[in-house]
């Protein structure tokens, strides 16, 4: 038997080598594409999507561990691809579905769905229906298929922030869950050799309570994560902590304040009309001084749309951003006060199959980006503008 110290070790490097997968995770999937990333996969065609959906569930950590969960105490071939099968069917049915019609969820809150649905499995694994709550567990098939559809939601999240091509949507879609199912086959080839090697040494039972304990532990913390998450985006300005940025942008190439030309800012007042076309989209941007005001407040006619609202240090050349809200909704509103001078403004996403009308109100501190007119011939507060953005 292994000795109380050894069993703590190796647990502890399940955990922070499963923390270590989910910090790497997060970095890769950060503030959307590049523009070269987009058209890179436009000109790769479905091949492209293919590899993406591939290399998303190899590195999707979430999936793998919830995969690794289900064939952990299955040890014949018709077990496995029974389970397996159905977890596949579930998330296929889903991402096609909710892809094809543009259905997004809230990718915090599916994202913690997924974490607790990997401490599930891992309780069934260690028997805990019976052991802790001394009642039956549910039918695993059921629980497998319908957490399934779930993670399903997931991978949409994912395809739907990528240029899908509105002629050939469903080949796009069924690349991408092909992708991921030769992925999942990859990842399940290794995870099999590793437990079929494993299963047949005197410690696997050992084995198995150490590496059920800590999917749980990860499971847990993926769950507290994503809820943080979900927090942050929805109230921004309860974790702000300091105005000044981070080490990150701190050590690019930005210009101080002194440096920057900053344009006269005046109160003004606009409505402005922006247009995204059926699966496209936009942004749209003003100048702000730092520890200006902005109000705001927008709204289409009844269509989600997916949001950032975000601003750009003035001078920054590293990609720096700070994300101030994120979600899917067809209106918000709020203020600003700026905490460094910069661009400001909203990433809109539109996943459905029409053309969407934003209706745009702001009043504030701030300069217009888009208009030739200059600021000294605007009457401060009097003038409420018209105009319709075809570019930005």
């Amino acid at each position: 038997m292994l000795s109380r110290t050894t069993l703590s070790v190796r647990l502890f490097y399940l955990v922070a080598g499963l923390l270590i997968s989910s910090v790497v995770a997060q970095v890769a999937y950060a503030h959307g594409m590049s523009e070269a990333d987009k058209l890179a996969i436009i000109e790769g065609g479905n091949l492209r999507y293919m590899w993406l959906g591939a290399t998303h569930m190899l590195s999707g950590y979430d999936h793998l561990l919830f995969v690794f969960g289900i064939i952990f105490f299955l040890s014949t071939f018709r077990d496995i691809a029974k389970y397996v099968t159905a977890f596949t069917l579930g998330h296929s049915v889903t991402l096609i579905y909710a892809t094809f019609n543009g259905i997004q969820l809230n990718y915090f809150l599916i994202d913690a769905v997924i974490g607790l649905s990997v401490c599930y499995i891992a309780f069934a694994n260690i028997d805990g229906f019976r052991k802790y709550l001394n009642t039956n567990p549910p039918s695993m098939m059921l629980m497998i298929i319908g957490l399934g559809l779930i993670h399903g939601f997931g991978l949409s999240t994912r395809l739907q922030e990528l240029p899908l091509s509105e002629d050939s949507l469903l080949l796009n879609i069924i690349s991408f869950n092909v992708g991921i199912e030769l992925g999942q086959v990859s990842a399940l080839a290794v995870m099999l050799l590793l437990v079929a090697a494993w299963r047949k040494r005197s410690t696997f039972q050992t084995f198995s309570l150490i590496a059920n304990y800590g999917l749980i532990v990860a499971g847990s913390l993926l769950f507290l994560m994503q809820m943080h998450g979900y927090a942050h985006t929805s109230n921004p300005e309860e974790f702000v902590v300091s105005s000044q940025p981070t080490q990150a942008m701190e050590n690019s190439t930005v210009s101080s304040e002194k440096d920057i030309d900053e344009p006269e800012q005046i109160q003004r007042k606009d409505s402005i009309s922006i247009d995204i076309p059926a699966r496209g989209d936009k942004e749209y941007k003003l100048y702000l001084a730092k520890g200006a005001t902005l109000e705001y407040t927008w709204k289409t006619e009844g269509t989600s749309l997916f949001y950032d609202f975000h601003g750009e240090p003035a001078g920054d050349t590293s990609g720096y951003f700070k994300s101030f809200k994120k979600d899917t909704a067809n209106q918000a509103n709020g203020s600003l006060t700026t905490i460094f001078a910069g661009t400001h403004g909203w990433y809109w996403k539109n996943d459905s199959l029409a053309a969407v009308t934003i209706a745009l109100e702001t009043k504030g501190e701030y300069q217009l980006l888009d208009l030739e007119e200059k600021i000294d011939d605007i009457d401060p507060l009097e003038s409420s503008i018209q105009t319709t953005h075809d570019t930005l």
